[in-house]
């Protein structure tokens, strides 16, 4: 899976990747910047705006697979629950179905993407898991 795009951030403001950039570089990049421009707790999840977006997501990981829907949605990544654990630093693959009336296509565009777990907490009953996205890629079906 690669990124695509051009539109990736380093998770710090004023700082855009080119589209042919990597995981490695975004690490890269974020350490040259420094550690000030940082900010919250969850610097690579709370850098950029949230939208609340319900989309249907499909998540897999090594706890299994499941299907539910996103919270909320920024540039950099994704928040919502799940009824099983996923702890934090955990690698994820998921599918955010974007629909084809709202991206203005013939048909809904899938969002392929790989991230990892960066926040993991209790919420209703639910576990809430916030996850950075790494790379992306775009399907049309």
């Amino acid at each position: 899976m690669t990124t695509n795009g051009g539109t990736s951030s380093s998770g710090n403001p004023g700082v855009d990747l080119p589209s042919d950039s990597t995981s490695k570089s975004r690490e890269q990049i974020t350490q040259a910047v420094g550690k000030k421009s940082r900010r919250g707790r969850y610097p690579d999840v709370q850098s950029a705006p949230r939208f609340p977006i319900k989309l249907p997501i499909s998540v897999k990981s090594k706890s299994g697979a499941s299907a539910t829907e996103t919270k909320n949605i920024s540039a950099n990544g994704v928040l919502f629950q799940l009824d099983s654990e996923m702890p934090v630093g955990s690698l994820v693959d998921f599918t955010i179905s974007l629909p084809a009336d709202v991206v203005g296509a013939p048909a809904d565009v899938q969002l392929d993407c790989r991230g990892r777990v960066v926040r993991s907490f209790e919420e209703d009953g639910r576990r809430g898991v916030g996850v950075v996205i790494d790379e992306y890629r775009f399907e049309r079906h």
